[in-house]
């Protein structure tokens, strides 16, 4: 595991897998783009999609999507150096109360028109407006330990944030530590 410096203000982290070719963040960005590949989600999650958002038509969710993705890329890659991260990112858990050491985060974009957004880009937050973004899904049940792919999201963010307690990163300052000393 690696990890690529997303923003030049080192303020945006994201977690490159081992064997994969890209950083979860742009690999998220591939696929909430690829027309193929969110058919074939909006397939295998109908029920979800229909019961939840009470959205009937695939192609409208891979409109929605590629909609929602394009603002989220823009508001990530768009990042000016004084811009307030923490207005991005919140609590993975919506009624913490306190801050955790190397907290579980999350991020999604506003929609305003037919139904809220389902795209959401996880994080571990490192200090204040400073984040590693672990990966990302389509949410469209409640709570993600009902399937299989958010289950999947809580995992990695739990793996990366074990991964950096091991390597003594408690912070962005011991963070920088170990970017610079692998």
């Amino acid at each position: 595991m690696t990890f690529d410096k997303i923003t030049e203000n080192g303020k945006l982290w994201a977690v490159r897998y081992d064997r994969e070719a890209d950083n979860a963040l742009f690999n998220l960005f591939d696929k909430w783009s690829d027309v193929v590949w969110l058919r074939s989600f909006f397939k295998e999650n109908w029920s979800d999609l229909t019961a939840y958002f009470k959205v009937t038509n695939i192609n409208q969710a891979i409109e929605d999507t590629i909609e929602d993705s394009d603002r989220l890329q823009c508001l990530i890659l768009d990042l000016s150096p004084d811009t307030d991260i923490e207005t991005l990112f919140h609590p993975l858990e919506n009624f913490r109360t306190s801050e955790m050491l190397l907290g579980k985060e999350k991020a999604k974009p506003i929609r305003k028109e037919r139904h809220s957004s389902w795209l959401r880009i996880y994080a571990i937050r490192l200090s204040e407006g400073v984040y590693v973004i672990t990966g990302g899904a389509i949410k469209l049940t409640l709570k993600m330990e009902e399937r299989e792919h958010t289950q999947l999201e809580l995992v990695k963010m739990e793996k990366v944030r074990r991964f950096l307690l091991e390597k003594d990163v408690i912070d962005d300052d011991s963070f920088e530590d170990y970017i610079r000393n692998t």
